[in-house]
């Protein structure tokens, strides 16, 4: 099932629950309410909103995950269901004892796929792949030369201009790539988390203090989703102008999650292909050999073979 993302931005906003319905009553509106099976994702993003504690009840139990962002608007806090895979004992056991080989050929493919998405991206918007498509079919079991920062050296500079240097810290474009890949995260950290696996250990980020190492490792090949929609706004002549937070640019990043996106052979929401990849990565760890789907085509408008 297609499930929606929900953003809360307005002042005053009260949300509750009513047969399985989520309410949502903003001042001066007449009061809206959308299935809980239907949503995917909250965002709660204004300070002066309240809520019932039946909301987040009935949204775990439905398998939605709460996202809260802080004064900056960014992602600071992710709520994720517990009970969302049927099974999850033994596939937590199966993600514990994945080998070294399996971790190093499931990350072999990941980047492959990143550099594939990144490689087709610059063809469509500049016109060659910046040797980024020859460097995917290079990159080893383990990225032991470290391909993906290679290529991370070629494709900043030509996605968004010789000055740009990619800082999570620094305002403007950057805090808008910041916004799109945590939207992506906290997406992929559910569907993880509904196919049974443990989102904090992942196969090559082990960062002890990162809850979500595995949906970061997932969020690899999806990135380029993000840079194309960031990429659009950077190029406006006014854009060192505009707040790239503001609501028509979280709307913007919000709606990469029904973006069209080939995966598998199918062409399918981007919600659903991040719930197609998670369930492949658990089958994976099941087989003990590389089941992953990852995208093949980002659904960009026709440009030059990358290839």
């Amino acid at each position: 099932m297609l499930r929606k993302t929900l953003e809360i931005a307005t002042p005053g906003t009260r949300l509750s629950i009513r047969h399985r319905q989520l309410v949502i009553e903003r001042p001066d509106h007449p009061p809206i309410t959308r299935p809980v099976e239907e949503i995917g994702l909250l965002i709660l993003e204004h300070p002066r909103l309240t809520l019932t504690q039946p909301v987040l009840v009935q949204l775990a139990e439905a398998g939605a995950a709460v996202l809260v962002t802080g004064p900056d608007h960014l992602p600071l806090g992710l709520l994720l269901p517990l009970t969302a895979h049927h099974a999850p004992t033994q596939r937590h056991h199966a993600q514990i004892a994945a080998s070294a080989p399996l971790q190093k050929r499931l990350w072999q493919a990941i980047i492959a796929a990143k550099l594939r998405q990144q490689a087709r991206l610059l063809a469509t918007i500049t016109g060659q792949n910046h040797g980024l498509a020859a460097m995917a079919r290079r990159v080893r079991s383990g990225d032991p030369e470290n391909l993906e920062a290679q290529a991370a050296q070629r494709y900043w500079p030509a996605l968004m201009g010789a000055d740009f240097k990619r800082n999570r810290d620094q305002p403007g474009a950057n805090a808008a790539l910041n916004y799109g890949y945590a939207i992506l995260r906290a997406a992929l950290a559910r569907a993880l988390v509904a196919a049974g696996l443990l989102p904090s250990l992942g196969v090559f980020h082990h960062n002890r203090a990162n809850p979500f190492c595995l949906a970061d490792d997932l969020l690899e090949p999806f990135r380029p989703l993000v840079d194309q929609r960031v990429h659009a706004w950077h190029a406006t002549a006014d854009a060192a102008a505009q707040a790239p937070l503001d609501p028509p640019a979280r709307a913007s990043l919000l709606a990469i999650l029904s973006q069209s996106i080939t995966l598998g052979g199918r062409t399918l929401p981007v919600s659903l292909a991040i719930e197609a990849a998670a369930s492949s990565l658990a089958q994976s760890f099941l087989e003990k050999s590389p089941r992953l789907l990852l995208p093949e085509s980002l659904a960009l408008p026709p440009g030059p073979n990358p290839e």
